[in-house]
């Protein structure tokens, strides 16, 4: 009893769905009309192929958006004139700035050898939220390189950085594989940003 479409599913399993291909999404749109020899209906088979391909699409397109998410490069023409005037009367040594687009907010980066020793985001509104200058890693309180030590095992701090947002209130930043890991301004754990 020869079937060509088991011949196409150890296919799929050998190759752990990792290829997409045109032949394979005809094939699991088609399970409605196969059988077997026998009569026996594979549709139950066929839809648990199709769920995991959907699942697979639906990560991608998951991880797209979040990437859309995290800071995204501006021109300086896309900034509204609200937060570029807002930069101007509270910062009026910003020069060369860059600009970013985070979580609806602009961000400003300027100085240092980085061009990003000084951060400050603002509300499209031109309302400002915090700013954020880099220090060296040493600078950190000794929790926060504990607390990194502890939980990130061998992973470096890339760079650290304090925070003082719209209140007054400081926090710092220490980027490890990534991510920024937020402590309040005695250094303990806060939380971990994307």
């Amino acid at each position: 009893m020869h079937e060509p479409w088991l011949e196409q599913i150890k296919d799929m399993l050998i190759n752990d769905l990792s290829v997409t291909t045109l032949q394979h999404l005809n094939f699991c749109n088609c399970y409605y009309r196969i059988s077997s020899d026998s009569g026996v209906s594979f549709q139950e088979l066929f839809k648990f192929f199709c769920m995991k391909r959907s699942i697979v699409f639906l990560t991608v397109v998951a991880m797209l958006v979040i990437n859309d998410a995290n800071a995204q490069k501006v021109k300086e023409s896309d900034v509204p004139a609200s937060a570029k005037s807002a930069l101007q009367k509270k910062y009026p040594e910003a020069k060369n700035v860059n600009w970013e687009k985070e979580k609806g907010n602009f961000e400003a980066n300027w100085g240092g050898k980085s061009g990003e020793d000084y951060s400050v985001s603002f509300s499209p509104s031109g309302e400002f939220l915090e700013v954020v200058n880099a220090i060296p890693v040493s600078q950190l309180p000794k929790p926060v390189i504990a607390y990194v030590k502890a939980h990130y095992k061998g992973a470096p701090i890339t760079e650290a950085g304090k925070v003082t947002d719209a209140k007054g209130i400081h926090t710092y930043e220490a980027e490890v594989n990534k991510k920024d890991i937020i402590f309040d301004e005695n250094g303990k754990f806060i939380r971990v940003e994307d």
